[in-house]
């Protein structure tokens, strides 16, 4: 008979208190207002919580021209462009914002920089929704996805910069890259440490606690998903096999083969029943003890929008 397979979960893990609100804000929408509700972009990146929206009535779109007349509007938790923002308020649209504070926080330090004659540099992914969405909250910006990327920048005026930060990168992801543009811009200005997103660092620093102790590692979250990504990459960078899957259909035996444990991790847009699934799916292949690292404890809660809260906007049905 096999021996026990041991599951080490991380601690924390999954949802983070923006892709809470974002996905409370778009079911409270359903309730008050009923669908369809439209949202712009997925409201988060994550394939389960997407298909479970839709069946209750969402309706994700590309680009807010896709958006009927008088229609509910949700922006997703990535954050919009001052373009799509104004696209739907000449439309008269109906709007719930559900762009997370944390991501709000970064385009307002944007514009505050700009407004004091800065060039913006933005440490980011190209194509992400979150880039694409701070880009389109000032004139100009300079993108840079690693440290080499310092090196080819072309500026206005070496005193005059300021650099902001995708909240989906930890302080690990963007140290080199923030070292780099101060040494070869010193007066370079930025945000302090502490306002790098919270939620994105802590799963880092449990993903690493955990590959220490495990013999694989498992993420739970989709293919899209910045954050989860990088939880695997964390992983196998410490030489542990680690895999991204969007949940426990995905899971291969042999993977579990000779090994002694397994770690369990999820993205900050996976949810929790997402994690329990596959530790019973798991405990179907062998016999199985779970526990649970200490972690760090997330007492984060972000205020709805008034919107979100009672019927308060005008809707038009077809």
């Amino acid at each position: 008979m096999d021996s026990p397979l041991h599951i080490l979960l991380a601690q924390p893990r999954g949802f983070c208190a923006g892709v809470d609100r974002a996905i409370e804000i778009v079911d409270r929408a359903l309730k008050l207002y009923g669908p369809p509700v439209y949202v712009r972009h997925e409201i988060v990146h994550n394939k389960w919580v997407v298909e479970d929206l839709r069946a209750k009535g969402v309706v994700f779109v590309g680009e807010v021209d896709a958006i009927p007349d008088g229609a509910i509007t949700v922006f997703s938790a990535h954050g919009i462009s001052e373009k799509i923002e104004n696209a739907a308020r000449l439309r008269n649209l109906p709007v719930i914002d559900a762009t997370c504070p944390l991501v709000t926080k970064v385009h307002r330090e944007a514009q505050r920089y700009e407004a004091e004659g800065r060039e913006i540099i933005l440490i980011g992914h190209e194509g992400h929704p979150e880039v694409e969405g701070t880009s389109g909250r000032v004139r100009d910006v300079l993108l840079v996805q690693d440290a080499a990327d310092v090196a080819k920048l072309k500026v206005k005026n070496p005193d005059k910069l300021a650099y902001v930060t995708q909240t989906t990168l930890s302080v690990d992801d963007t140290r080199d890259i923030i070292a780099a543009l101060k040494n070869r811009f010193p007066n370079i200005a930025g945000p302090e440490l502490r306002d790098i997103c919270y939620a994105t660092q802590n799963r880092q620093n449990a993903v690493r606690e955990l590959a220490a102790q495990v013999d694989v590692l498992l993420v739970i979250g989709s293919a899209n998903s910045s954050n989860s990504n990088r939880l695997r990459d964390l992983a196998a960078e410490m030489g542990i096999p680690a895999y991204l899957i969007d949940d426990a259909r995905s899971l291969q035996p042999h993977w579990f083969d000779s090994v002694a444990s397994v770690g369990i991790t999820a993205g900050a847009s996976a949810p929790e029943h997402l994690v329990q699934g596959v530790v019973d799916a798991i405990g179907k292949l062998r016999p199985t003890t779970v526990s649970t690292l200490p972690g760090q404890p997330e007492n984060t809660r972000f205020k709805l929008p008034p919107e979100a809260l009672s019927f308060s906007l005008r809707v038009k049905r077809a």
